[in-house]
């Protein structure tokens, strides 16, 4: 005979005495006794027959249905019911013992129903049972009281937060529900991270009003470091969490108001750098160190502090010359500033590198910071004059620089190279160092060879060979003319009737290195022309086919181009700028010695030979613009030393005036020296540069166009200004536009045909 059919009625009401019987255990009934193991046998034998039992009478799709809505009734009856009578902490208790006894209720249907799972749930491709338990918690529990749940969470968070103490334990296995289910993120952290920017936002707008700098950092890195520890290894948060929720507090506390933080008046960032203050600004450094372009933050708010302290030094400066009355022409008192730039600048520097540990952010806002104020003007002075000026009082004699020691120039004109390299117009300062440099050198200023030197090797070293070739020229002439001023020494002792009776020292320099000067013609007094001519006969007897410059120490500046082999021997043009005299005036009290320049020079001389004379007697007989003959006369009777007296008796110098030699003349000093107004030569000195700018645009383009060949207008001015910002000048892109048109006017480029703004080469 064949096994007895169960029907699904009679199976069923069997079947429903082990489930009562286990929903009376999960409620804690204290008569209800645990499962035998013959009763768990009986209830799984019992679905496994009517599960085998051939067709009408095989239930199984039945006994799955009658699973799912076994535990849909059990969390309806009694699950939310419990669940909705409770709030706050006991609602998360309520839940986790719920969801506790809801994984025991499943471990247990899935056991007696587990043949389903063997075959009926693969077979038929619906989820297995712990799948669908899982579900109808889910939708019939956390989308009614989800809501409730994360409230809760969230109050507790809160308590936390600010100062309480809550069962950590509680909150962590409330919240793992939420990850068990799979709606931890949508659920729960969607919600907790909202509500933590909005709680570190109202945070953050009350300590900002009231916290200085440091006390707010300090209560942002507490901060920080609590959340990390929520959603650390022993938090109650997932580990997953701990990114997202560091940046929503690190946005409400650090970005959002690291303008008004980091510049706070009081204690921002620039009181704390002033202060030397290492704990706070450590604390900075690792607060926005750890967010993305956080630093740049700090950046932003560092250079603005480091611009704002040198703008107010440029102020200074301007209104100390102001109050001064200094002259604006000399630049001296102006280029003080260069020496405050290098001292603001090392103390930056330093600041990087002891609190933000070098970070390439801030090198990065220093110097942009740096490019801004070592392009400012001072009175009108570029940067550039500034800086050749200061240069030139550290490295002549008397310039202050005496009292320093070797290493510390050293030092100093490093840091001036540091400086350049922010300079725009990095030509401009070659052109106005090397005239300085010029007048050391000729005038034998310089307070030592060896600073000289190691500082163009520094200049060599950062801005290449050629920016530095005409000056190592200059001093390469310096040695040369001490040989040929021994040779001429030897010449005149060989040759005693040739002596002059005026000793004379000349330089023999190359035109092509030195810096040109204004300069105008003069007839010389007699006494000078005899110089000339044995100079010029000492010279034809050692150079038979060459022409170059000379400078006339204690005469003249003599000045000639250099030409080749080819050219006719010994055509001296002489220019007298440059030079200067040492002559006695016997006045009636003393014989005074007076350091004057060629041209006070051989006005002076003429009083050897007449008593009185008029300016245009004068002019005549130097044959001098009316210009320069105005400056000269003004140095001897107007200013501080009166060697000649005028008539009528005023400040001005008109071609009315009469001169004649002042023999009441004296001075405690047996020397003086006379200057001659300075001549301010910034015009053609930014002439000169731009004239060189043009030509140095024209090779730069005809470099890049020969290796390119093809090449676009805007990519061709972006290589160029690459290519000349580095070592000279930025140059205007308007003004390579010009220099573009002008080569493809000479036939060194062509455009494009099919495209105006292409260039072509042609070789």
């Amino acid at each position: 005979m064949g096994k007895e059919i169960i029907k699904l009625e009679q199976g069923w009401k069997q079947l429903q005495e082990g489930i009562t019987k286990l929903t009376n255990i999960l409620e804690g009934l204290p008569n209800e006794k645990p499962f035998t193991s013959e009763e768990y046998v009986k209830q799984y034998t019992k679905i496994y027959n009517m599960c085998t039992q051939r067709q009408p009478y095989n239930y199984s799709k039945e006994l799955y249905e009658k699973y799912r809505e076994t535990i849909q009734e059990y969390i309806n009856s009694t699950v939310l019911p419990s669940l909705r009578a409770r709030y706050d902490e006991f609602l998360l208790r309520e839940l986790v013992k719920r969801w506790s006894n809801h994984k025991v209720m499943t471990r247990w249907l899935s056991g007696f129903f587990h043949y389903l799972d063997h075959y009926y749930t693969t077979n038929g491709s619906v989820p297995n049972l712990n799948d669908v338990a899982l579900t109808c918690f889910r939708d019939l529990v956390f989308k009614k009281e989800s809501s409730r749940v994360t409230d809760t969470i969230i109050s507790l968070i809160h308590k936390e937060r600010d100062g309480e103490q809550i069962d950590q334990s509680l909150l962590k296995n409330a919240i793992h529900i939420y990850i068990e289910i799979g709606v931890y993120e949508e659920a729960f952290e969607v919600h907790m991270l909202g509500d933590t920017s909005s709680y570190y936002r109202r945070k953050a707008a009350s300590w900002i009003e009231v916290d200085s700098c440091p006390s707010y950092m300090l209560k942002a890195e507490e901060s920080l470091k609590r959340e990390r520890n929520r959603a650390g290894e022993a938090g109650y948060l997932h580990r997953g969490t701990l990114r997202k929720l560091v940046e929503r507090v690190q946005q409400e506390l650090l970005v959002t108001h690291a303008t008004q933080l980091l510049g706070k008046e009081d204690s921002g960032c620039g009181v704390l750098l002033r202060a030397d203050n290492v704990e706070d600004l450590s604390r900075m450094y690792r607060l926005y160190h750890e967010i993305y372009e956080g630093l740049q933050l700090v950046a932003n708010v560092f250079k603005k502090q480091v611009i704002g302290e040198g703008t107010t030094l440029v102020q200074q400066a301007e209104e100390a010359c102001n109050s001064q009355a200094a002259n604006k022409s000399s630049g001296q008192e102006q280029a003080i500033i260069v020496g405050k730039f290098i001292e603001l600048h090392d103390r930056y520097m330093g600041y990087v590198k002891r609190f933000f540990m070098n970070n390439n952010v801030l090198r990065k806002a220093l110097k942009e910071a740096f490019e801004v104020l070592c392009n400012k003007s001072v009175t009108g002075i570029s940067s550039s004059e500034l800086v050749s000026t200061f240069c030139d009082n550290i490295l002549k004699k008397g310039g202050g620089s005496e009292k320093l020691s070797d290493e510390a120039i050293d030092e100093i004109l490093e840091k001036v190279v540091y400086l350049l390299v922010y300079h725009r117009d990095k030509d401009l300062f070659a052109e106005f160092y090397r005239k300085r440099f010029s007048r050391r050198l000729l005038y034998d200023r310089s307070a030592n060879e060896d600073h000289e030197k190691n500082f163009l090797g520094k200049l060599k070293h950062q801005f290449g060979a050629n920016y530095t070739s005409k000056m190592e020229g200059m001093m390469a002439d310096l040695a040369i003319s001490k040989d040929y001023q021994r040779s001429f020494e030897e010449y005149l002792h060989e040759n005693p009737l040739l002596k002059p009776g005026i000793d004379l020292s000349v330089s023999v320099l190359t035109i092509g290195f030195w810096p040109t000067c204004r300069s105008c013609s003069m007839k010389l007094p007699s006494e000078m022309v005899k110089c000339v001519e044995v100079f010029n006969e000492y010279y034809s007897s050692k150079t038979k086919q060459r022409k170059l410059s000379w400078v006339g120490r204690c005469l003249a500046f003599f000045k000639g181009r250099h030409h080749s082999s080819k050219t006719k021997p010994k055509k001296l043009s002489w220019v007298f700028s440059l030079g200067t005299c040492n002559i006695y005036g016997n006045f009636q009290e003393k014989t005074v010695e007076l350091v004057v320049s060629t041209y006070q020079a051989a006005t002076l001389l003429l009083f050897n030979n007449s008593e009185r004379l008029s300016f245009s007697e004068i002019m005549t007989q130097l044959d001098l613009d009316h210009e320069d003959l105005v400056r000269i006369l003004h140095s001897l009777s107007c200013a501080k030393y009166k060697i000649l007296s005028k008539e009528p008796n005023t400040k001005t110098i008109t071609q009315n005036d009469i001169f004649e030699f002042n023999s009441r003349f004296t001075d405690p000093m047996g020397k003086i020296k006379i200057p001659l107004p300075p001549i301010d030569d910034r015009r053609k000195v930014v002439e000169d540069v731009d004239k060189d700018r043009k030509y140095a645009i024209d090779a730069a383009t005809m470099r890049i166009m020969k290796s390119r060949k093809v090449l676009g207008h805007q990519q061709l001015v972006l290589e160029c200004i690459e290519m000349l910002s580095s070592r000279t000048f930025k140059p205007n892109p308007r003004v390579i536009k010009i220099r573009i048109d002008n080569l493809i006017s000479q036939d060194y480029l062509e455009r494009d045909p099919d495209d105006s703004n292409t260039y072509r080469y042609l070789p």
